[in-house]
């Protein structure tokens, strides 16, 4: 008889593309959305929480300005005659949905935030993974261009309240009209060579001016050394885009006479410079200057997607790279307008905009600037000196929780203390809480300072510590009272 083959183990690794997250990096996750959510409150947007799982049918076309409509998500059919189900790719698409099944409920202009994972079925590399976390506002409802300044204004506040300072963030906005109204003076329709300049406009913060000059003519050698060939447009037709791209002055008025300047007699192009001048004065009366935010033509973001203003948050300190080399920190935020969204369900177009942060980027801006990633303390430990008393440490440790502080008994086998010392230091614990048979007896316990511990155990000479003990014995009844006066000493 043949012998059974075993069942090899699974390995016990994360799938590719995604990750675990442990303690201190949930919590700063979860810290930064409840901040967040505090500002999108205040600005009068209420909470959604949709569900992760969409229609396909229901998430139309997948990424924006990718074209490849069955590509991107995790889908799955459960039967053969069953719809095309899939994870959400962001927070976007599900509340066009939403809001085309209950607009008769909802007010108009319908204003709302949603936080939450989300999944793309993209080639994973380095800091791209395929769940990761976005933070959005959205307004559905309201054609005026104030509701565009607003986001503005919101995402400058909320990078503030998240620990980014003023002067550290630039908002930056553009148009998507005005973009289509140089594409009108250049004469491009519809069709290969009118996305081929579209593609090298986007080039535009890689490649600079040059750049962007030599791709819309002939083309260009990239720093591989590869040729990459040009649209081919004369440097007359070429123009158009280059004085748009370089539009930007130190002058707001300036910079919009010279975005004038490059649509010339297009309406469209015009409508969208004049959109721009009215988000200006709406943010300038609210007192928000180009300091923090600016109108910057050399945002070209969803090209296919948007239909209006759009704006993107960019950190402007420098971190040093991979190798050594500064770079500035980049963009943790985006968005703009989108008015066709909806229609996909309605038939009618409805009026949208909104903005969404990288969270994970944003909180990876904050380790940078020291803002965040500190050692963050774990809870009180209560040793187990005798198994048989556990009762009286879960007392304990009772006291401690209804007094606000974080605490747990040790659980593992009590046999061995330094077991139990290795534990809290593994832990974070601040506090090491000790009551043998002989402190029950003179109704004392020993209350050890870990941090202070940890500190002497550290220093070159001992003669600094001598006037600060790391272990105290109190009576049993000034537990709280003792633990309270370390952490305020330690500074939890």
């Amino acid at each position: 008889m043949a012998k059974e083959k075993k069942q090899p183990r699974p390995k016990a690794e994360t799938p590719k593309g995604f990750r675990d997250y442990f303690g201190a990096e949930v919590t700063e996750r979860a810290e930064m959305l409840q901040a967040i959510a505090r500002v999108y409150h205040l600005y009068g947007f209420e909470a959604l929480e949709s569900s992760a799982v969409e229609t396909v049918e229901a998430l139309g076309k997948f990424l924006p300005d990718v074209d490849r409509p069955n590509d991107g998500v995790f889908a799955w059919q459960e039967d053969e005659n069953d719809d095309w189900l899939a994870l959400r790719y962001d927070l976007t698409a599900p509340l066009a949905r939403v809001y085309a099944q209950h607009r008769n409920d909802l007010p108009t202009p319908y204003r709302r935030y949603a936080m939450g994972p989300v999944w793309r079925n993209e080639k994973p590399g380095p800091g791209r993974f395929r769940q990761f976390y976005q933070c959005d506002a959205d307004t559905v409802g309201a054609p005026s261009v104030a509701a565009d300044a607003e986001i503005c204004a919101m995402l400058a506040d909320t990078l503030e309240t998240v620990g980014i300072a003023r002067g550290d963030y630039i908002v930056r906005v553009n148009n998507r009209k005005v973009l289509n109204g140089v594409l009108e003076v250049m004469g491009l329709e519809e069709g290969e060579q009118r996305d081929a300049v579209l593609r090298t406009i986007d080039k535009f913060d890689k490649v600079g001016e040059s750049g962007v000059r030599e791709l819309l003519g002939k083309g260009r050698l990239d720093v591989s050394g590869a040729y990459i060939d040009g649209v081919g447009l004369s440097d007359e037709q070429a123009g158009p885009v280059l004085a748009f791209l370089t539009s930007k002055s130190a002058d707001t008025a300036e910079t919009l006479g010279n975005l004038r300047t490059a649509v010339g007699e297009s309406v469209i192009g015009l409508e969208g410079v004049q959109e721009l001048e009215t988000i200006a004065n709406l943010l300038d009366a609210q007192g928000y200057g180009p300091d923090r935010v600016v109108i910057d033509p050399s945002v070209v973001r969803g090209l296919g997607y948007y239909t209006g203003p759009v704006f993107e948050a960019e950190l402007t300190f420098d971190i040093l790279d991979e190798k050594g080399r500064k770079r500035q920190f980049g963009s943790v935020a985006g968005g703009g307008r989108y008015d066709d969204l909806v229609k996909r369900f309605t038939g009618q177009a409805v009026p949208a905009t909104g903005v969404s942060i990288g969270v994970d980027r944003l909180l990876a801006a904050l380790r940078e600037k020291g803002r965040i990633g500190g050692s963050i303390n774990g809870p009180v430990v209560v040793t187990v000196m005798d198994r048989d008393r556990m009762a009286d440490y879960q007392g304990m440790v009772g006291e401690l929780r209804r007094a606000g502080i974080r605490a747990e008994v040790y659980l593992g086998n009590p046999k061995n203390f330094g077991n139990q010392m290795k534990y809290a230091d593994r832990r974070g614990a601040p506090i090491a809480v000790i009551e043998g048979g002989d402190e029950k007896e003179r109704g004392v316990i020993q209350i050890k300072d870990l941090i202070l511990g940890a500190q002497i155990a550290q220093s070159a000479t001992l003669e600094e510590w001598k006037e600060r003990p790391s272990q105290f014995e109190v009576p049993r009844d000034q537990l709280i009272e003792k633990v309270r006066e370390i952490l305020e000493e330690q500074g939890g």
